[in-house]
């Protein structure tokens, strides 16, 4: 569980009992894998927490607060030191010891296989240092404030259990032993996942003696579901239908504004990039998302305000960069892409497409809210400006091995903001690809931009919050303007429940039993 705040928890638990009751929940996204290290993308995330805890949490609002670790401080400007709290057991009644986070630290970057690795999360540590059972110390080559941060993004997972252990140990349940609230009980890939509550828990009593996650991908299903009291609790629900539930008394409706960002990668490191043609279907002898002009073009394609209040119901925000106002290191400079497809078209015939091609675009239809039409009218729209789309969608799982493996040209994806700060989504979205460091570890257009890796690797590393700023505004604008994605928009999440249940949100569109309590 990563976000907590233990004093949300126990203002839950003031109108909850701790009584053997089960909770029924309908979420839209098919997990990759059970593993915690293995796939860093939300709806992983969000179910390992329930069984795996991490080093620090967060707040509602992405800060730093204790978790597994009581305290932490930087003993030098190169060496943080975290003291775990005591008493914490592993569900096999094992105690958390430092061996187990160093090995967990080990583990994130070996990985293999993985879509979109946790490396980059532990590439600034060069040595860990277990001063005992429960005082570990990180040491960097240089400077790196958002240490705390970066270690809030995964679990810790036991070494006895860890070692030798391979992703399928985790699906298979044999290696699902962690800190959490939750013990796993059963996993069904793309079905269910059911776990009990962990009554040795080192933190707030859940009041669920079981808790039953449903994958219910088609959006009808999930709401039909709910309306049939066949869950207490469903996520991404239609949003057309959010307006008329909320109205309906036997439900109740929770909103958060995310934190993530919905957006199209662009296929920057080929010359000929294999889902363009002419007009009369013939392969172009070049890439033209090489040209900045063509990448311009497609953004002024997009009528983001349409796409948020038809598609959306409103439930969104335009995206101008990688993160909404307010956030760290977002540029108070850069506005919405105006939406202006006669412009587009003369861009198009400035890089020298007077007439236009035709593309294909790639994307999921199971993992973001609306995504069949919000993709047909993307399509739509490109379509109108001069670039004829053609679209293909397939299940998440498949979509995103494939677009790490770089098999598309245009491919329509999200991404949850984890450090709540620009870094994270910059390093991970538009870094120049290294293996060893873990940058650019979901770029998967290869964007590669010399100023803003500069940018980046000089933020990273400056303790003075002020200063990290000025320089991640920097690094936004820089690849913003140079249009090394498209951003379309970010969502707001939307959670329902049956009226004897409550639900607290948060930012991240992560949906938790922990979250969930019975009404008072």
């Amino acid at each position: 569980m990563r976000r907590l705040v233990l004093a949300a928890a126990a203002a839950f638990l003031s109108c909850a009992t701790a009584v053997a009751q089960e909770a029924r929940i309908g979420v839209a996204a098919r997990l990759t894998s059970l593993d915690p290290h293995f796939h860093n993308a939300g709806e992983n995330n969000a179910m390992a927490f329930h069984f795996f805890d991490p080093l620090v949490g967060t707040d509602a609002h992405q800060r730093p607060v204790p978790a597994l670790a009581e305290s932490w401080r930087a003993v030098e400007p190169t060496v943080w030191e975290f003291v775990l709290r005591e008493g914490v057991t592993f569900h096999d009644g094992t105690p958390l010891t430092t061996t187990d986070v160093a090995f967990s630290v080990a583990r994130l970057p070996e990985v293999p296989r993985s879509p979109a690795s946790f490396a980059h999360y532990v590439r600034p540590i060069t040595r860990v240092e277990v001063v005992d059972d429960r005082r570990i110390r990180f040491h960097t080559a240089e400077p790196f404030p958002l240490l705390p941060t970066y270690l809030s993004v995964f679990g810790i997972v036991s070494r006895r259990h860890g070692e030798g252990a391979q992703t399928s140990d985790y699906n298979a349940g044999r290696a699902m032993i962690g800190t959490g609230p939750y013990r796993f009980e059963a996993y069904v890939p793309n079905e269910r996942i059911t776990m009990v509550r962990n009554s040795d828990y080192w933190g707030p009593v859940e009041p669920w003696a079981r808790v039953n996650f449903r994958v219910i991908a088609n959006d009808s299903a999930r709401l039909a579901a709910l309306l049939a009291d066949d869950v207490d609790l469903i996520s991404n629900p239609p949003p057309v239908d959010v307006e008329r539930l909320s109205r309906d008394a036997r439900f109740r409706v929770a909103r958060a504004p995310a934190s993530s960002v919905y957006y199209i990668h662009l296929d920057r490191h080929r010359a000929v990039s294999p889902f363009f043609t002419d007009n009369a279907g013939q392969p172009l002898p070049t890439n033209p998302l090489n040209d900045v002009r063509v990448r311009r073009a497609m953004s002024m394609a997009l009528n983001r305000e349409a796409l948020v209040s038809r598609i959306m119901g409103g439930l969104g925000e335009p995206a101008a960069q990688l993160q909404s106002s307010g956030f760290f290191g977002t540029s108070p400079d850069i506005g919405v892409e105006r939406y202006d497809p006669e412009g587009a078209k003369r861009l198009l015939a400035e890089a020298g497409y007077p007439d236009g091609f035709i593309m294909t675009m790639h994307g999921p239809n199971d993992r973001y809210p609306n995504v069949d039409r919000m993709l047909q009218a993307i399509a739509q729209m490109f379509t109108r400006a001069g670039i004829t789309t053609r679209l293909e969608t397939m299940p998440s799982t498949v979509l995103f091995p494939r677009s790490a493996n770089l098999e598309y040209s245009v491919v329509y994806l999200g991404a949850a903001n984890f450090t709540g700060e620009a870094s994270g989504l910059l390093n991970a979205l538009l870094a120049t690809w290294d293996r060893a460091s873990g940058a650019g570890s979901t770029n998967r257009g290869r964007y590669s931009n010399p100023e803003l890796d500069d940018l980046l690797r000089r933020a990273v590393t400056t303790m003075d919050d002020a200063a990290r700023e000025r320089t991640l505004v920097q690094a936004h604008e820089v690849g913003i303007r140079d249009v090394g994605l498209i951003p379309v928009m970010f969502p707001v999440n939307v959670w329902i429940t049956q009226r004897r249940m409550t639900y607290q949100p948060h930012a991240e569109a992560r949906t938790y039993a922990m979250q969930l309590r019975p009404a008072p």
